[in-house]
């Protein structure tokens, strides 16, 4: 059983503690559809990162903003499908609210309505698209989460399920982790090890005070 040793834990929200993807897919898809580009390619592009870089790379002719603040109204209106992910509301029973934090490439709005839609709690520190200006896969998203808890981005341990996030992480010096929920295992091969959900991942507290995460099946 593979160890992690780390002070403090960073979550990506969509694909890891939420499964989101039946209505980002109906979101892009509708949107793309609209615009005459490929729905296929254009969700897929789509997770991992921030609304506005999603809309500069597959339509750089469109008014960037204009687009992300029409998609986010679609998606905050969207919320059928939405639930908990596998051992996610587990995992942060467990783990002390001063120790975690959720690093999302949503809006504020956009992740608190769909954490408080599934019912899990919505840390006071979390690190949403509104907090940087560099999105995955830039270090920014994980070095702003890490400086909010207050602790050094190399004693942290991401949860990622996309390669985007997954370079944001290890851009920071942070140890990835990668949820096999939105790519496959493959696509994800950066990370430090895949698990099929979060209910792979064991809690234990060490004596100095850190966490230790026991993974049950690391890629």
């Amino acid at each position: 059983m593979p160890s992690f040793a780390c002070e403090a834990v960073l979550f990506d929200l969509d694909g890891v503690l939420v499964d989101s993807t039946p209505c980002v897919t109906r979101v892009w898809r509708a949107w793309a559809s609209e615009h005459g580009l490929v729905p296929d390619y254009v969700v897929h592009v789509a997770h991992g990162q921030r609304t506005i870089e999603t809309i500069r790379k597959v339509a750089p002719q469109f008014d960037a903003q204009a687009e992300t603040d029409r998609i986010e109204q679609r998606e905050l209106g969207d919320t059928e499908g939405l639930r908990v992910l596998p051992g996610a509301r587990e995992i942060l029973a467990a783990l002390p609210a001063n120790r975690y934090t959720i690093v999302t490439s949503g809006t504020r709005r956009l992740a608190t309505k769909r954490l408080q839609v599934v019912g899990l709690p919505v840390p006071a520190k979390m690190i949403t698209a509104d907090d940087v200006t560099q999105g995955k896969p830039d270090p920014e998203p994980y070095l702003a989460g890490a400086r909010a808890l207050g602790f050094d981005p190399a004693k942290c341990l991401v949860f990622e399920d996309a390669p985007s996030g997954i370079s944001s992480a290890k851009g920071a010096g942070m140890t990835a982790i990668g949820v096999v929920t939105t790519y496959e295992a493959a696509e994800l091969a950066q990370a430090d090890g895949i698990i099929s959900s979060l209910q792979d991942v064991a809690v234990r507290f060490a004596d100095s005070g850190g966490l230790t995460l026991d993974v049950s099946s690391s890629g």
